[in-house]
């Protein structure tokens, strides 16, 4: 019930808003009504010839005697004046149940042009890419059950296909009740709303439709109920089925005749309108006319279409007009023309004549025999634009083809300098048949050039058609001369208005525009008058390349450099102000930028696809593109992202699913990457890319939060390398605290090293360069030495420099050696200072460091609130609490650096990353409320208030542990669910604090009459019924059996000066009732409740909870990693080196990079190719399961059939036909036979040999010798 009021509330809002958005209609659109009354000699002297009473007639339409004594027929466009129209708005039929259809009256001379704006514009329904305009079967004329199967399963299909219109005459009535049945059956079985595609339109004279008073409303209605009688019968009454209706009047009441003209203008005018988004295609829609069965007076509509060069297709056998055309193009041929006129005239009349006799036949009792032959000789002259479809030859299956046929056709005859392969082409890209141009158009017969697919390309990835995107990348269509910095610029400005990314994109077009604006507005001189306008100019307000970067540099939230920047001659830095006046420089010159061909065509057709959320296309042009799993993460990043910013649900759920997908592929690729080989898999993970901005995949997969993707075995693997550097890691951590503690340990054979000699041939480990040093190699352009690569891939990439244990090298030597001009692979120092760096510097040795020392300070804070906490000075504070501040101090530098210090970023990007992390937050809160604590204890008169902050501040440094034991396999995933766990009990305090307070206030009020102290009343509205929970029940104060003699008074006055209040006993009852109800609901129903939260919460997280952790495991290996190896408070000397080195020796950090790994050349372009060669393994293996599965068997299985089953069809028909040429045979030989006994028995020709014998036959009659 409610979902109906909503429903009905959603079209009343929807009502309103069409009724506003329509009042327009009446000034423009107009009816038309007769003027003059001709009497019609048929009728009594009551009816004109318009078919309408005379009493509907107004008084100067009757008084016109004489008018009308001189004219003898009617004709609308002399008898008929227009007015404005009085009926349109939306049908409700009564009792359908559907969604109301638009309708409009409009006289037969509105031009076609303001029509089709109204209903494509104003009525929402969507352009086509074909328009089919039935014609005939009108009347109580029976449809032939093969004519309902063709339109059933033929014309529909196809309409459902090609995503066409289908116009008919919209009564319920002939062949105009079967489509709409058709259609109906259609938009029932489509899974969804977007499949129905099909749009019924009808096109009725508005003095034949039933009931037309009902649609009567000069305001319009919205809606109009409509109501339809005898559903069972033919009538003339609206049908249902259909979208939308354009009722034509002439002036005429119940004549039919009056739309044939609106409706030959209003196909000629669609013909010539574009397909795609806002016409953005480069193909006209195509119409085409089909007729069934009709009477003569269809000739008329024919005869006009095919002067439009409409295409007609005409169903033979299914009616009068229909088979008369199609004996008309059977059995005339047509004749040469003489050369002389006397034989021209000859051969016209002969013509004639035939037509006469052929035109006698199917209509024999037509009176204008002549007007009829004249039309068929028209219609036969242009007999090229005919089509027959001959219903017992082709089946309804084949009916989308023959549509196809009938359209070349007719492209064919009026562009005679058109291809016919390219026109067939066209249609097959604006119906979306990729199966007709595969099977017709690019079988292998074609030789197809780049001129030819380049628009049709543009209109492919317009409208969303990524079969025929492949199609032409396979067949002949270069992407990379394709792909222009103009042209994508135009792919983002065909964006649907309804696409969130066109929203996002016009809002940083209007900051570029208001931008420009502003720095070409100079500040006013001393006189005021001298502004300059601010206007930008028009031509630079077009969407740019500029606003795609600026979105893109949002949503990846600057993890990678900016897109685009190198092609719009952009440095990276530049200020908004300086880049927007630049761009509109750009735009307004000659475009020269623009005719550049894209740097990564792939690539930028997938960002453009994703940001759509075009699932099938962005899936193709990852397959294409290179870097396969970054650009997948990459498009997990950007769905994520959009998906938070969308309103629509389904919207947002196909985001999800998408990007989910997009995930999985990342973690698929870099599987079978993996199990080819560890070693390029590592490094695919680490190396940067030029075509993302610079950033690498694991970055990439942190901001995506590509949890799935973490959990796989080879990310866990680099990652463990990393945290135990050049240590084994199955090192036990015993050992580690051993070594830390007694560092001479680190000398014996406790701790296993992998050595730089073994490195170097260990498969697993890899080859172990120092990364710093190829780094600086890569930096430099490519020169002779590649010339001694070797040219297989696999040895090539054996020698790509990685090293994970190099990964946690000291910052110290990172930096000497990147300023070497030396090649050597590693640093040479003594045994004992390596060895003492190789443990020292690995970062789970600095983590262990940390902890401990973290220990130290927390029993050292303790220790100070317990035991050395002095009074303010001058007495304290202590010696060991100023250990505490200078502990603390160490802290903060720590934090300063890194929030400022980590990175490339600018001073807002580091806060705001630094920001985001919860546990940073933490330290934030925790040295803030030291800072407070620490400065309120100075103070003799803030001393008990500071002491109270540090105690809680001490709560939060310990609660700082948990993100420290979350390195842990066993106590990691634990917190994750423990974290999970904190958020339901807020909800559940929620619903206790409602409870508690609902509670509390009636106790208190009903123990309590009179209680001015605040304190005591919020204790026993709020801190009591909490204590309830726990069993606490003061039943001396409830339960006034039980209360003893305590000092108390109602005196007010004694109240206010502090005594305590008495209990009241009147409600006493009422009390212990809710005491009980209270202690039910709150110890049974809502502890339950949150036992109930726990356990789904444990069962639902306890499945993912090791992915959880590793994702966030590796936040933590990369703080460690960039840490200084000494832990506070020994970390200031670590903060005053860097200090010196950065700010005085001036030298750069390279270690801010870590994790990355540039690579350029061959290096990287054989890693490329590699990881491509993986990528099309795994395709090929998941194509293969898909083709092996079920459904895929399923399909086939069903083809397969299919097929039998028309075989056997043509069987049967080749049988029948058999039969028939075999009886014909007998027939013939059985004449023969009987012509030859009489012959033999006559004397009319005399015998010179006996006649020819059947070999296996025996003579039936006796020789002539005999």
């Amino acid at each position: 019930m409610a979902l109906t009021e909503k429903e009905n509330e959603d079209n009343r809002n929807e009502a309103g808003k069409s009724e506003k958005d329509q009042s327009w209609i009446p000034k423009i659109v107009k009816k038309k009504a007769c003027t003059t009354f001709l009497e019609d000699p048929l009728s009594n002297r009551d009816l004109c010839q318009c078919g309408s009473e005379r009493a509907l007639h107004g008084s100067v339409a009757t008084g016109d005697c004489f008018g009308s004594a001189v004219v003898s027929q009617w004709d609308s466009a002399v008898h008929t004046s227009e007015y404005p129209t009085d009926a349109f708005g939306e049908l409700e039929f009564a009792g359908a149940g559907r969604r109301h259809s638009h309708f409009l009256r409009l006289s037969c001379d509105t031009p076609a042009s303001l029509v089709y704006t109204l209903m494509t514009v104003h009525w929402g329904l969507p352009a086509p890419n074909l328009v089919v305009s039935v014609a005939g079967g009108l009347g109580k004329e029976k449809v032939k059950s093969w004519v309902r199967d063709v339109l059933r399963q033929g014309l529909v299909r196809a309409a459902q296909s090609t995503g066409a219109w289908i116009m008919t005459g919209g009564l319920r009535e002939g062949v105009g009740r079967c489509v709409g049945e058709a259609v109906r059956d259609h938009v029932a079985a489509a899974s969804s709303p977007s499949q129905s595609k099909v749009v019924a339109l009808g096109v009725a004279p508005w003095g034949m439709v039933a009931n037309r008073k009902q649609l009567i409303n000069e305001q319009g209605s919205f809606p109009a109920r409509y109501y339809v009688q005898n559903i069972s019968e033919d009538s003339y009454y609206l049908d249902n089925n259909y979208q939308a209706f354009l009722l034509v009047d002439n002036g005429s009441i119940g004549r039919r005749g009056g739309e044939t003209n609106f409706i030959t203008n209003l196909e000629d005018h669609i013909s010539h309108q574009r397909t795609g988004i806002w016409g953005s295609g480069n193909i006209e829609i195509p119409v085409l006319c089909m007729l069934i069965s009709g009477e003569a007076s269809v000739l008329k509509r024919v005869d006009m279409s095919l002067k439009t060069a409409t295409p007609w297709l005409v169903l033979d056998g299914s009616g009068p007009a229909a088979d008369m055309i199609t004996e008309l193009l059977s059995d005339l041929s047509p004749t040469s023309s003489p050369g002389d006129g006397e034989g021209r005239d000859s051969s016209t009349a002969e013509l004639r004549e035939r037509v006469k006799e052929i035109v006698k036949k199917h209509f024999p009792t037509e009176k204008a025999l002549d007007k009829l032959v004249d039309r068929a000789v028209s219609i036969y002259q242009n007999r090229s634009l005919i089509t027959v479809f001959h219903g017992d030859q082709d089946g309804p299956d084949d009916f989308d083809t023959v549509i196809l046929k009938a359209l070349v056709r007719a492209c064919k005859q009026v562009s005679s300098d058109a291809s016919e392969y390219t026109e067939e082409l066209k249609l097959a890209v604006a119906w979306n048949r990729v199966d007709i141009a595969k099977s017709e158009l690019f079988n292998g017969d074609i030789q197809w050039q780049y001129e030819d697919l380049e628009d049709l390309m543009t209109d492919a990835l317009v409208n969303n058609k990524p079969q025929f995107v492949r199609l032409f990348t396979e067949n002949g269509l270069n992407i990379l001369q394709y792909l222009t910095y103009k042209r994508l610029e135009s792919l983002y400005q065909s964006l649907p208005d309804s696409a969130l990314v066109y929203s996002l994109l016009q809002k940083w077009l209007k900051e570029r525009d208001n931008l420009a604006a502003s720095y070409h507005s100079p500040p006013d001189s001393a006189d005021g008058n001298c502004k300059k306008s601010t206007k930008v100019p028009p031509n630079a307000k077009g969407l740019s390349l500029y606003e795609v970067s600026r979105l893109l540099e949002e949503i990846f939230g600057g993890v990678c450099q900016p897109f685009y920047y190198t092609a719009l001659g952009l440095e990276l830095g530049v200020s908004t102000r300086k880049a927007a006046k630049h761009v509109n420089k750009l735009k307004q010159g000659d475009g020269a930028y623009g005719e550049k061909p894209c740097a990564f065509p792939w690539a930028s057709l997938f960002i453009w696809a994703v940001l759509q959320n075009r699932r099938e296309m962005a899936l193709y042009f990852w397959e294409m593109t290179g870097e396969s799993v970054l650009s997948a993460l990459s498009a997990c990043k950007i769905l994520r992202e959009l998906s938070k910013l969308e309103n629509e649900t389904e919207n947002k759920l196909s985001m999800k699913d998408l990007a989910q997908k997009f995930e999985e592929q990342a973690h698929d690729v870099f599987s079978s990457c993996y199990q080819s080989s560890e070693n390029r898999s590592f490094t695919l993970l680490i190396k940067t890319s030029p075509v993302w901005g610079g950033v690498t995949s694991l970055q990439m997969a942190v901001a995506a939060d590509a949890r799935l993707f973490f959990s796989h075995d080879g990310v866990q693997t680099l990652l463990s390398k990393i945290w135990w550097g050049d240590m084994s890691s199955r090192t036990e951590v015993w050992k580690l605290v051993v070594s830390f503690l007694l560092p001479p340990l680190i000398y014996t054979n406790l701790i296993t090293f992998r050595e730089h000699q073994v490195r170097h041939t260990d498969s697993l480990e890899g080859p172990n360069t120092d990364i710093t040093q190829h780094l600086e190699e890569d930096a430099r352009p490519d020169d002779g030495h590649h010339g001694a690569d070797t040219d297989n891939i696999d040895g090539e990439l054996e020698t790509i420099p990685l090293s994970v244990a190099d990964l946690t090298q000291l910052e110290e030597d990172a930096e000497e050696c990147a300023r070497k001009e030396s090649k050597t692979v590693t640093p040479e120092h003594p045994f004992i200072l390596h060895r003492w760096r190789q443990f020292w510097f690995a970062p789970v040795t600095s983590f262990l460091g940390n902890v401990l020392m973290y220990f130290i300070f927390l029993f050292l804070f303790a220790y100070v609130l317990l035991i050395e906490f002095k009074p303010p000075p001058p007495d304290g504070p202590a010696t060991i609490e100023f250990v505490l501040y200078f502990w603390i101090f160490t802290l903060v530098c720590e934090e300063i650096r890194q929030s400022f210090f980590t990175g490339s970023t600018g001073f807002f990007q580091s806060m705001r990353l630094y920001i985001q992390d919860m546990w940073n937050k933490f330290d934030l809160t925790a040295i803030s409320m030291f800072c407070v604590g620490l400065t309120c204890r100075m103070f003799p008169w803030s001393y008990e208030f500071g002491r109270s902050v540090l105690c809680v501040d001490y709560m939060v440094f310990t609660l700082r542990l948990i993100h420290i034991f979350a390195i842990n396999k066993q106590l990691g995933p634990k917190i994750i669910i423990v974290g999970k766990m904190v958020k339901d009990v807020f909800f559940f305090l929620f619903f206790l604090g409602v409870w508690l307070m609902a509670y509390g206030v009636a106790n208190q009020a009903l123990l309590y009459s009179y209680d001015p102290r605040p304190y005591w009343v919020f204790r026993r509205v709020f801190y009591r019924p909490y204590l309830h929970i726990y069993g606490q029940i003061p039943l001396d104060e409830i339960d006034a059996h039980k209360r003893g003699e305590k000092p108390c008074t109602n005196n007010v006055t004694l109240i206010h000066e502090g005594e305590e209040p008495c209990p009241q006993s009147e409600a006493n009852w009422l009390v212990l009732i809710l005491l009980s109800v209270y202690l039910l609901v709150t110890n049974v129903l809502l502890l339950n409740l949150l036992i109930a939260m726990f356990s789904y919460t444990f069962s639902k997280v306890q499945e993912h909870s090791d992915v959880h952790w590793k994702f966030q495991r590796y936040n933590l290996i990369v703080e460690y990693h960039s840490r200084p190896c000494l832990a506070p408070p020994f970390i200031i000397i670590s903060h005053l080196h860097l200090f010196i080195k950065r700010n005085i020796r001036k030298v750069p950090s390279i270690k801010i990079k870590h994790f990355m790994l540039d690579l350029r050349g061959r290096k990287a372009n054989r890693l490329n190719t590699w990881e491509a060669v993986q990528k099309e393994n795994l395709l090929s293996t998941q194509s293969k399961k898909v083709r092996d599965s079920d459904t895929e068997r399923l399909k086939r299985t069903s083809a397969k059939v299919d097929n039998v089953l028309k075989q056997m069809a043509e069987i049967r028909d080749h049988d029948r036909r058999l039969r028939m040429l075999e009886s014909e045979m007998e027939f013939c030989s059985s004449s023969l036979l009987w012509i030859m006994e009489g012959l033999a028995q006559s004397n009319l020709i005399k015998q010179t040999r006996p006649p020819p014998l059947h070999r296996d036959a025996v003579p039936t009659f006796p020789s002539s010798s005999s």
